[in-house]
């Protein structure tokens, strides 16, 4: 997502029209659950949050997507939800440096990522 307030990455299962983690095969889903626990990981290793949230909503984009949101506590929406309390603050081309510390805590583990392909 493009807000700056918090720090947000969304995975998305190779696996066309699945709009449920129930739609997933086995394998897939405990596929998915290891990369949702590794990339909660690295956001907690890298961003030093409150709380790491993970949600599968749905309700807008049909196509099953996993967010993880890294919280602080005194971030704009805490501690209700990210969706919808204030306006997004797109990101500046200065405030991406905690991504490009995901990007390489995340190669380092890219065995994660790899398994069932």
């Amino acid at each position: 997502m493009n807000d700056s307030q918090y720090p947000w990455l969304i995975l998305v299962p190779e696996r066309p029209a699945l709009s449920e983690l129930f739609d997933l095969e086995a394998s897939d889903r405990q596929q998915l659950m290891h990369e949702i626990s590794t990339v909660a990981a690295v956001l907690a290793e890298v961003c030093r949050p409150t709380k790491i949230n993970v949600g599968a909503l749905g309700n807008i984009v049909r196509q099953l997507h996993v967010h993880i949101v890294a919280r602080n506590e005194g971030d704009p929406a805490w501690p209700g939800p990210v969706w919808g309390k204030v306006p997004a603050r797109p990101y500046t081309d200065e405030a991406v440096c905690w991504w490009q510390r995901v990007t390489a805590a995340m190669a380092e583990r890219e065995d994660a990522f790899t398994a069932s392909r």
